[in-house]
């Protein structure tokens, strides 16, 4: 059977329905586009875009934003299409398979892992950072961070880490809840919603009195821009073409582009929706133009209230506190609530990415490509809930003793290769299947697969060359498992002869 046999799109139907071992459907759309703005708003909006600005787009970070959002909205137009389509768990790998392939499918899921379980492994360890931070560095150094990672104190003592102990606990919390069901976290999940998104919305409406019209002149940084002082005293020149005018902010929405991680986190919950049909659009769509709104004003206010070369010294981990500290006298109380939003925030993305990778896992052992272990179903909660211990051992692992600096944007790489190849086979699913009942059907289909696997192909081409190659070298190491074990017990493979036709399952659902 060659490289590139599809999953019948008639036995993913089949899956979808059986009751036994299909997981529990209990989210409505409010609660799925909850599900996406918790995996939206945390790291990307209050790190990302200082780090854009100050080192790439300057006040046109907006901009970045906007780019990176289009990307976005093209691939998110064909998600919505294969997950009203196609409601099962699993998200790009699943409609990967059924469109261009078992080898195709396997790339993507395997790339997953880079967006999902990495994703959350590095949060945590910046959760346990800003936890720390909001106590005031009470926790003892060695009990917050990994073996490789030591340093000086005051008094000239040299402390080395033993283990991340809170990114420990937040995963373990997080994990338990995923367990208990997804509705319980779903209703966590809006908690936090609520909370993180009134303070950026708190600072949106405080700020914008701040802003410094000064500021946002010249909007693009000009090539001769002076250089910004680094933090250990070297300059940092705007030169470089990606540091300046429109590279500069093609760079910065690379960067940014962290910022829209999870919203297609919400399609790995299709076989948990009540409606998937209508509201997995709703999900996917509604949570990517709310981010994006917050996301364009958030950043005019923090480059209007700061100069962008500011956030290359100080404040590129803490950039929002900078700026309230600094240029917004009498607000130090916002810093604080902006800390506890950014834990907030952590915390829901934790949880949406362990749910995503989870169900990305669990669809990939359903059809064999992994050990069964990770498609087992809890009896009572009915969620996979061996996946999820599993994978609280292998993140939790990561974030107990390797450095968070270490992952780069090797997520942003997993989460762009999904959306190209998502982008690619909607528009295959329509000359392959044109005639198959589409609940929500991707406008213009031809114009948007074309344009999303050109803006999403085009940032992965803007990512640094470094953080390309470890990519590169992940993915070969897929490919050496799936040679060596995928393939081998493929159910698609195993069991080609003998399962059931479109014929046989229209007419047992006729009976």
């Amino acid at each position: 059977m060659s490289l590139f046999a599809k999953k019948p799109l008639h036995l993913l139907l089949e899956q979808a329905n059986d009751a036994e071992k299909s997981l529990k459907r209990t989210l409505g759309a409010s609660a799925l586009v909850s599900l996406g703005i918790g995996a939206i708003i945390g790291a990307g909006l209050f790190v990302r875009t200082a780090a854009a600005a100050g080192g790439h787009a300057g006040s046109a970070v907006t901009i970045s934003f906007i780019i990176a959002a289009v990307g976005c909205a093209f691939a998110g137009l064909c998600y919505a299409e294969f997950a009203s389509m196609i409601p099962i768990a699993g998200s790009a790998y699943t409609y990967a398979y059924t469109t261009m392939g078992e080898v195709v499918a396997w790339i993507i899921g395997w790339a997953l892992v880079l967006e999902y379980a990495l994703g959350a492994a590095t949060v945590s360890i910046a959760w346990s950072e800003y936890l720390n931070n909001l106590f005031g560095g009470g926790i003892p150094y060695e009990w917050c961070h990994s073996p490789f990672e030591s340093a000086m104190d005051a008094s000239g003592v040299l402390h080395t880490g033993i283990l991340n102990f809170p990114a420990l606990i937040i995963l373990v919390l997080l994990t338990a809840l995923l367990i208990k069901g997804t509705q319980e976290s779903a209703a966590v999940n809006l908690i936090i919603v609520i909370i993180k998104v009134s303070i950026v919305l708190l600072f949106i409406a405080i700020g914008w009195q701040f802003i410094n019209p000064m500021n946002h002149t010249p909007y693009f940084i000009p090539a001769d821009a002076p250089p910004a002082i680094l933090p250990d005293g070297k300059e940092y020149s705007y030169a470089p073409s990606f540091n300046h005018g429109w590279l500069g902010v093609l760079r910065g929405a690379s960067i940014v582009f962290f910022a829209f991680i999870g919203f297609d986190a919400v399609s790995t919950a299709a076989q948990e929706a009540k409606n998937p049909k209508r509201d997995m659009p709703i999900g996917i769509l509604g949570s990517l133009v709310v981010c994006t709104v917050l996301y364009i004003l958030f950043s005019h206010v923090l480059t209007g209230v700061a100069p962008y070369s500011e956030f290359m010294q100080s404040g590129r981990e803490a950039s929002v506190a900078y700026a309230i500290d600094h240029h917004m006298h009498g607000y130090s109380w916002l810093a604080t609530a902006v800390t506890v939003a950014i834990l907030a925030g952590f915390s829901s993305v934790i949880l949406v990415m362990l749910m995503g990778q989870s169900r990305v896992f669990y669809s990939m052992a359903n059809d064999g490509l992994l050990p069964k272990v990770f498609s087992d179903v809890h009896p009572k909660f009915r969620t996979p809930y061996k996946a999820n211990m599993i994978l609280f051992v292998f993140v939790g692992a990561f974030a107990a003793f390797v450095p968070g600096s270490v992952a780069g944007d090797l997520t942003s790489f997993g989460t762009l290769l999904a959306f190209v190849l998502v982008s690619a086979g909607v528009w295959i699913m329509r000359r392959s299947n044109p005639n198959l009942v589409r609940p929500f059907r991707t406008p213009a289909v031809g114009f948007v697969s074309i344009m999303g696997v050109l803006i999403c192909g085009a940032m992965i081409a803007s990512i640094d060359p470094q953080t390309l190659t470890i990519a590169m070298i992940w993915m070969v190491l897929g490919l050496v498992i799936y040679f060596g074990f995928s393939r081998k017990y493929s159910k698609l493979r195993a069991y080609a002869d003998i399962l059931p036709t479109a014929d046989d399952f229209e007419a047992k659902k006729n009976d």
